[in-house]
């Protein structure tokens, strides 16, 4: 059973040297990297190479043998670099060791989990409403969009892990953390409103699937699907809002690009902070960039309505602290993310913990603001968001006081 998720991009480990005992590199294995130079250099190389994504003058990534490696790092001309490639990386929980439970076989007795009732500020919901007209792209391990909470919302269903490039109408969830994801998001309850609620019922979903079923794949694949999401909004004349509750310790230069790119074409990207904490410092990206929301994991002490952020959860630069400004590695919103219940990929329900599951509570409040204010930019509804933000015993104090705090950002956005 998997642990809760943030999903951490490391660097391959492969060598192309002779090693140690004189073993030559496997001619036959697959490398994956991107190229990157002149035009002029990149369109000879294609001729050479099928692109896998073509990201323009950010350039495309290939897949060669050790042989063709070698030969293009010969070239001085083009910048040549091996894709990052994605694992999972668990929590710990130090109540119940790795964190993730055995999904449950029947419905749940909580259909609002205490997750959403913090985030309606509400203790008595029994359902939620809103996100009319927005459209969520979860991008994660895939779906299960035939859920019983998730039966009718899924708008599109594409797998970007394939030989080609995307693959319509195919988003499999084996895993569980993307199914898991999209019901914080946007789960409805189903027709007799016997399930789970997510925050924002009424949005739509697109789930994208980046990562493969043992939660692994490449930065490439996850670049392509946050540029793909972006055309969308442009080509649908849609207002798209990017959930990804995945992250890397390294920045990353196709997703950076890919996020500024979504970011100027008017899309809310809304990432994970990263679950390395409590050091400072210690937030991931995509959270990281300007030009994504970042957000943290809140827990509730003993139940008492009592917030503060989860130990495991990244932190930002306390140098930043009461700057009132977003700046790269700052941590900008909090959300429950501790023992979080949610639908999972076998038509269960399942409890989890991490940024991972803190990200789709703000995915979703984005989703029910910005429907009830279609006339909004991005930019607006993201300062909207920050306004909303109230710090919980932070620092070792309890109140509800504004603020910017390198642990919470600006602190829990909330319905209300």
């Amino acid at each position: 059973m998997l642990g809760a998720a943030l999903l951490a991009l490391t660097m391959g480990v492969t060598t192309f040297s002779t090693g140690a005992f004189g073993q030559e590199p496997d001619p036959n294995q697959k490398i994956r990297v991107s190229i990157k130079g002149p035009k002029s250099e990149m369109a000879s190389a294609k001729k050479n190479y099928k692109a896998r994504w073509d990201f323009g003058t950010d350039g495309f990534t290939v897949e060669v043998n050790a042989k063709q490696y070698q030969a293009l790092l010969k070239n001085k001309n083009l910048q040549i670099e091996k894709v990052h490639e994605v694992k999972l990386e668990r929590v710990q929980d130090s109540t119940k060791g790795k964190s993730g439970a055995t999904a449950i076989t029947s419905l749940p007795s909580d259909r609002t989990p205490w997750g959403i009732e913090a985030i309606y500020n509400d203790p008595s919901i029994t359902s939620t409403s809103g996100g009319k007209g927005i459209k969520v792209a979860v991008l994660d391990t895939g779906v299960y969009i035939n859920h019983y909470d998730l039966v009718g919302s899924a708008e599109q269903c594409k797998d970007f892990t394939q030989a080609t490039s995307i693959v319509n109408n195919s988003c499999t969830d084996r895993n569980g953390h993307g199914t898991h994801v999209a019901g914080t998001v946007l789960a409805h309850g189903a027709s007799d409103g016997l399930g789970v609620y997510g925050v924002a019922p009424e949005a739509k979903l697109w789930a994208y699937k980046v990562l493969n079923d043992n939660g692994s794949g490449y930065s490439d694949d996850i670049a392509g699907a946050i540029r793909h999401a972006a055309d969308e909004a442009v080509r649908t004349g849609s207002k798209v809002i990017i959930s990804m509750s995945l992250g890397s310790s390294a920045k990353d230069s196709l997703i950076s690009s890919a996020v500024d790119y979504a970011y100027s074409k008017g899309v809310l990207v809304v990432a994970a902070a990263g679950n390395s904490g409590p050091g400072v410092n210690t937030i991931n990206y995509p959270g990281a960039l300007p030009n994504a929301i970042a957000v943290a994991a809140l827990e509730n002490v003993q139940q008492n309505g009592t917030y503060r952020v989860a130990d495991f959860s990244s932190r930002g630069s306390s140098a930043t602290d009461g700057d009132y400004v977003i700046q790269e590695r700052d941590i900008e919103i909090s959300a429950p993310g501790r023992d979080i219940l949610s639908t999972w990929y076998d038509g269960n329900y399942n409890t989890i913990s991490g940024t991972s599951m803190a990200t789709p509570h703000v995915s979703g409040l984005a989703a029910k603001i910005w429907s009830s204010n279609p006339t909004w930019t991005h930019t607006q509804l993201r300062a909207e968001l920050q306004r909303r933000a109230k710090l919980y015993d932070i620092k070792g104090g309890i109140g509800a006081t504004t603020g910017d705090d390198y642990a919470s950002g600006f602190g829990f956005a909330r319905v209300k």
